[in-house]
């Protein structure tokens, strides 16, 4: 049988990174991430919306610093008040909604 080399197809990580530089996508990643409760998958979730940020050139270092505290903070499980906080929310009948700002996503 001959030796056949195929090219490598890309990642899923790429593949998800590139499609959160779309910023609807993005916010609706983040949005349902949270519905999900879990600090690690939500860090986890939140490190690759900063990724394509880094990857479009778009993250100041008052964001980098930003998301390292958050990152800290989800890692520490016990800060969880942002789930406190959409579980008050989900009894009440309202959820918190992650959408972009209108000059970010009229941009893109």
């Amino acid at each position: 049988m001959k030796n056949v080399k195929t090219p490598a197809s890309d990642s899923y990580y790429d593949y998800l990174v590139e499609s959160l530089k779309d910023f609807e996508h993005a916010a609706a990643y983040i949005e349902v991430t949270l519905e999900e409760g879990d600090p690690k998958l939500l860090n986890l979730a939140m490190g690759n919306v900063v990724a394509a940020h880094q990857k479009m050139n778009n993250l100041s270092e008052e964001a980098k610093l930003h998301y390292q505290n958050l990152s800290q903070m989800l890692l520490n499980h016990e800060n969880s008040e942002i789930y406190t906080l959409v579980a008050l929310l989900n009894e009440m009948g309202f959820r918190l909604e992650v959408k972009p700002k209108e000059s970010e996503s009229s941009s893109k």
